[in-house]
């Protein structure tokens, strides 16, 4: 399927999702996590803050056990910039404060910066992600030029409410694939 299908459909989908639903997928994600991944090893987890309204995955079941239960892993969060194609990435504990972006993206205010290179793996958004690895999110490219400032042997993870297609037909050499997708029934390894 072609990332422009794939990104109506997708979006759709989820809008139609009642917010229990979300709420109950999330929870799963959150359980898969915990089960196949060594989370402990971690120094930084880079985690994207849902968008509510576009029904994203809620991430912050994550970062509340993260905190309760791994306090030596520290939680990075992005931030887009003023030039509307970068991304920057900011210390989130349990005291940041908050406010809502024009996206309606929760966003850090006066936190210390975090380096990509520092990130020892990062919980991807998507709308649709293949059997493959690769991946279908909102076309900007933020991530994919994100990702490439880390360190090669970061862990690139998706977060997906559904599971994947079959396979996303145009690719281009700058995406960058997954290592793994949580899906609520499932870890897909790539």
């Amino acid at each position: 399927m072609l990332k422009a299908e794939l990104r109506r459909t997708a979006s759709a989908a989820r809008r139609a999702l009642p917010a229990a639903e979300v709420a109950r997928r999330s929870a799963a994600l959150l359980q898969q996590l915990k089960q196949h991944f060594e989370v402990a090893q971690w120094s930084w987890l880079h985690v994207f803050l849902p968008a509510a309204q576009q029904h994203e995955p809620d991430t912050w079941p994550i970062i509340r056990w993260l905190w309760a239960e791994h306090p030596a892993v520290q939680v990075a969060v992005p931030v887009v910039q003023a030039d509307g194609v970068t991304l920057r990435h900011y210390h989130l504990n349990p005291d940041t404060r908050l406010v809502e972006s024009r996206w309606g993206i929760p966003e850090p205010v006066g936190a210390a910066e975090v380096a990509p290179a520092a990130i020892d793996a990062v919980l991807l958004p998507l709308l649709a992600f293949d059997e493959r690895g690769q991946r279908v999110g909102y076309g900007k490219g933020f991530y994919d030029r994100f990702l490439a400032e880390c360190r090669p042997e970061t862990l690139r993870i998706g977060i997906s409410l559904e599971p994947p297609v079959l396979q996303i037909t145009d690719v281009w050499p700058g995406d960058m694939p997954l290592h793994a997708c949580l899906t609520p029934e499932r870890v897909w390894l790539f």
